[in-house]
């Protein structure tokens, strides 16, 4: 998991293009029109990749599944047996809490997993393993949420996924065994695209419960038009997202 990690990271921005930006000058005299096409790149890709106007349009693309309206809450328990509840990272160390904790990624999800609870009264599934090998699990962290901060208790927790694809597996193991297909599934908007064709690849039968979106207008001044280092990570994610998105297809089946 440590190369993947490395590997991913300088293959997406801003490592990327940093890495052109130090190839531009390395070629600068031998080579001067590479360097310079080098260096265009870069200074492109980062403005482009730190604009929320992108932010808007890019997501636009991946968040394809409708939110669940409100008044459909309640009645989610004549569609669905179980919430599932994707992880979303983890925070390590944290020294409020003298542990780790959910991510603002996972409490997005484990939030809106709760309030859905509440109102269908179906059980919790959260899945999601461990960081770098190192315990507690995404799954573990996201129960404890649901227990101490909104009262609720996981039903069953998958702790060994690492991927999108492992959630649905060994969700299905669990699940499945009891007899369990039709799921509320659980997570950001963006990511919802694959995630519902990963579950369903494994025989569930899905209710899309998107929250987080990014797709909407972004309220910026200047629409959006100036940088901004949060739409950097958000713009990484959703080409990340996109990325694995055509993987998934490519490489996974669960024939």
């Amino acid at each position: 998991m440590t190369w993947r990690y490395i590997i991913k990271q300088l293959a997406l921005p801003p490592s990327s293009l940093l890495l052109l930006l130090l190839i531009s000058v390395a070629l600068r005299k031998r080579w001067p029109k590479i360097a310079m096409a080098s260096f265009f790149i870069a200074m492109s890709g980062l403005y482009i990749m730190s604009l929320p106007i992108t932010v808007e349009y890019a997501a636009r693309v991946l968040e394809t599944e409708a939110p669940l309206p409100p008044q459909q809450w309640p009645k989610l328990a004549q569609r669905a047996d179980a919430i599932v509840v994707l992880g979303g990272g983890r925070e390590t160390n944290d020294p409020a809490w003298q542990t780790d904790q959910p991510s603002l990624l996972a409490m997005q999800r484990v939030r809106y997993a709760a309030r859905l609870a509440k109102a269908s009264h179906l059980p919790i599934l959260t899945t999601g393993g461990l960081h770098f090998g190192q315990p507690p699990s995404e799954a573990q962290l996201m129960a404890d949420s649901l227990a101490q901060d909104f009262a609720l208790t996981a039903r069953w927790l998958e702790k060994e996924s690492r991927t999108t694809w492992e959630n649905a597996l060994y969700t299905a193991q669990i699940l499945q065994a009891e007899g369990i297909q039709r799921v509320v599934l659980v997570t950001n908007a963006w990511h919802m695209q694959r995630s519902r064709w990963c579950f369903e690849q494994f025989g569930f039968e899905v209710i899309s419960a998107p929250v987080g979106f990014l797709s909407v207008a972004n309220g910026r001044p200047l629409n959006g038009w100036l940088p901004e280092s949060k739409a950097m990570w958000q713009n990484t994610a959703l080409l990340n997202e996109a990325l694995g998105a055509v993987f998934y297809r490519l490489t996974y089946s669960a024939d």
